[in-house]
């Protein structure tokens, strides 16, 4: 059994329109929500044994703001097959995670992460900036992922969090 901790980007900034996609930072609120979306993570348990992530720069940021607040001492990975990336990209991209880690969070974006929580759940999973999907997937090594191998347990979304959470 491993577990996929799949995570789309906090929100990003629109300020500066001659700025590529690519380039685009966090603003206050997304760091905001990353750095609580750590601490939530780490509050329940989940720590990953290896964080990969998209090179964009909100995505990079993110999974930065969401090791250091949960303290994660996992290795970040940048791969740039995450960006733009569509749910089989995403399975190869997992596939290669090594075997001798468990758990793993991968930071990306949409709608390539609800595509990929699709095809390896067959559930319809909304995720706005910042949510992060737990999936349990039925393999003993990551080669085996494939179309439904894996259950959501939970989807931790900020907004609903912070609204439980004052």
């Amino acid at each position: 059994m491993k577990t996929l901790y799949l995570m789309r980007h906090a929100k990003s900034s629109w300020d500066d329109a001659s700025m590529s996609d690519f380039d685009r930072p966090l603003n206050t609120r997304g760091e905001k929500a990353a750095m609580f979306m750590g601490t939530m993570m780490a509050a329940r348990g989940l720590v990953p044994e290896i964080i990969i992530s998209s090179p964009a720069v909100r995505a990079r940021e993110t999974a930065e703001l969401v090791a250091s607040a949960a303290g994660f001492a996992a290795e970040i990975k940048f791969d740039e097959r995450i960006y733009e990336a569509s749910p089989s990209e995403l399975l190869a991209v997992t596939s290669d995670i090594p075997d001798q880690f468990s758990t793993a969070l991968i930071v990306g974006h949409n709608p390539g992460s609800e595509g990929f929580i699709w095809h390896l759940t067959g559930t319809l999973e909304p995720m706005p900036t910042g949510a992060v999907a737990i999936l349990a997937l039925r393999i003993d090594q990551w080669t085996e992922i494939s179309e439904d191998r894996g259950t959501v347990t939970d989807v931790l979304r900020p907004k609903v969090l912070l609204s439980s959470n004052p």
